[in-house]
Formats: structure tokens, C-alpha cells, sequence
């Protein structure tokens, strides 16, 4: 593939969530890998708000999310931060990492994704996604990256996800989770149906030994875009060691040929791959079932019904 024609990846070494810091950092992020965005575009900022357990880890760093935040205000955008946690709210799960203070500064507060569209699978049956993501001009996914129990590694295209709404994406562990390749393949008729999404990964601390909620941290010191989201992605996984065969999701986005699932197509115009450390990073070897049990199901819909009372 000719340079010319390659998908800019851009990684950079970031050793820390200091604000200013960052903020310059993710200025040259967004130069590198060609991210821009008009003035008045209605952008949908979509970070991992999964669960207020171990928030401050398993959630995308406040800072960080306030450092794309502001990057895309300083250039007139439209800006609405919003996720849709399987179980609670995003404004409580945003209290509990703290999100909601690193925003107020800007004065942005984080809503919860609802309204649910149904989209067709491709296949068979159907979905509830967000009409505010749907409808939103185009989306910046920034995820933490994180090992996870059921898709082994995950960042920006599994945390499109969240665009589904509630307890909509647990039935669908249910329903979908013993027919393989069923989950992998709702995912990304997901990400089909929305509209054009950016891909940021916060990897200055990272997840392993477990996930997506209960891990630990690892300091790989790096920040990642790509306007081509799997690419991103594609390459933070062989950083990790990972080929197509161990990641469910990166296999069936080769299955359907999508932009950035073929490592080649990608080109580094800050830091290359090899200049991360990603020697210790614990993955699960053998990943568990995809299926929610009824059980765990029920007890997440208490949980959101104490949110609500609460």
C-alpha cells in the first residue's frame, strides 16, 4: 500500500494525566491523523462510562476526556458527552470517576444516551440504538484500553457499544451470546449504522488481569486517534501481541473487509508501535462466555432501580 493512500494512526508517548500536558498532546493527535471538525458540528464526545465499580479504572481518565473536550471547543464544535451503561445511569457513573467536576470547568455535564431507534441486524432481529447518537454529526469514541473477559482486548470500535441503550446491550448477551460470532457481529452493525466516528485511545494507564470492570492497572504511557477507528485499534492490539485469531471482534471486521481491520493499511506519523512497552500486560487466556446468566441480568435492573430512587 502506498503511503499516500495509508491510514494515519497516530500514537504518542504520554506518562501522565497531567492537564496541560495533555491538552498539547492531544492538539498533535488530532494534527496527525488528519482529525477535523467544522465549526458548529453537533459531535457526540462517547467515553467508557461501564460501571461505578473500580470507576477510577475501568472508566476513560476524566482528563482525558476533558482534553478531547476541549480541543473540539477551541475549534467551535458542538460538544455532548453522553454514554449509556448497561445497568444505572452515566451521570452517576461520571460522579463516581469524577468526570462531572473535570467538565465543569467547561461548562459541559454528561447525559445519559437514550431515546432508542430500532436497527436491523444483520443477522436476524434487532436493536435499540441511540437516536442522539444517530443523529449526531459524527462521534469521537474514546475509550480506555483495557484486556476484557469475553473480547479479550477492546478500545474504540467496542466501546461504540454504549450506543446501545441500557439494559438493552445485557439482553443482548443473552439472546445473542451462545451463537458464535453473534455479539462481534451486532458490534459492528452498530458501528455501520452511526455516523462518521474518530477513534481515541487512553492507554496512559491501562487495564489487564481482568475486565472490563475488575482489572488492574498498567502504565503503558500512551495516547492514540485515528479517524479510522479500527485501524486504531487493529494496531493497539498487535502492541498488545494480539493477531486477528485472539481478538472475536478484529476477526469478524476482517471477515467483512473493513477499513483499518488489515494491519498494512496503517502508517505512524508520531511514535511507531515499538516505541511502547507492552511487555507484562496480562490478557486472559481463555476467554469466558459471552452469555449474561438471567440471574446477573436481574440484578442489574435492581441496581439501576436504586439508581433511580437513589
Amino acid at each position: 500500500m502506498s503511503e499516500s493512500s495509508a491510514m494515519p494512526v497516530a500514537l504518542l508517548r504520554q506518562e501522565s494525566y497531567d492537564r496541560q500536558a495533555l491538552q498539547g498532546a492531544v492538539e498533535r493527535l488530532f494534527g496527525a491523523s488528519g482529525l477535523h471538525f467544522a465549526r458548529g458540528q453537533r459531535v457526540l464526545v462517547k467515553p467508557n462510562l461501564v460501571s461505578r465499580g473500580n470507576a477510577g479504572l475501568s472508566c476513560t481518565h476524566p482528563e482525558a476526556v476533558r482534553a478531547v473536550c476541549a480541543q473540539l471547543l477551541d475549534v467551535g464544535v458542538i460538544v455532548r458527552v453522553a454514554d449509556s451503561p448497561a445497568f444505572g445511569s452515566a451521570e452517576r457513573v461520571a460522579r463516581a470517576c469524577g468526570l462531572d467536576n473535570a467538565l465543569r470547568q467547561l461548562d459541559l455535564r454528561v447525559t445519559t444516551l437514550g431515546r432508542p431507534a430500532p436497527l436491523a441486524l444483520s443477522r436476524g432481529g434487532s436493536i435499540g440504538v441511540s437516536r442522539t447518537a444517530l443523529e449526531a454529526d459524527s462521534i469521537v469514541s474514546l475509550a480506555r484500553l483495557k484486556s476484557h473477559g469475553q473480547f479479550r482486548a477492546t478500545a474504540s470500535v467496542k466501546n461504540l457499544f454504549g450506543c446501545v441503550c441500557g439494559c438493552r446491550k445485557a439482553l443482548a448477551h443473552m439472546r445473542l451470546g451462545e451463537t458464535p460470532g453473534a455479539m462481534e457481529s451486532m458490534i459492528l452493525d452498530v458501528f455501520a449504522a452511526l455516523p462518521p466516528v474518530a477513534g481515541v485511545a487512553d492507554g496512559i494507564v491501562a487495564m489487564h488481569r481482568g475486565g472490563p470492570v475488575h482489572g488492574e492497572g498498567f502504565h503503558l504511557g500512551l495516547l492514540g486517534a485515528s479517524a479510522t477507528p479500527l485501524a486504531l485499534d487493529v494496531a493497539l492490539f498487535r502492541l498488545l501481541g494480539l493477531g486477528h485469531e485472539a481478538v472475536p471482534l478484529w476477526a469478524e471486521a476482517l471477515r467483512r473487509d473493513l477499513p483499518g481491520a488489515d494491519p498494512l493499511a496503517a502508517s505512524f506519523p508520531l511514535d511507531a508501535p515499538q516505541a511502547f512497552d507492552a511487555s507484562g500486560f496480562v490478557i486472559q487466556p481463555v476467554l469466558d462466555s459471552m452469555r449474561f446468566e438471567p440471574l446477573r441480568f436481574v440484578r442489574g435492573r435492581m441496581k439501576s432501580l436504586l439508581d433511580r430512587l437513589g
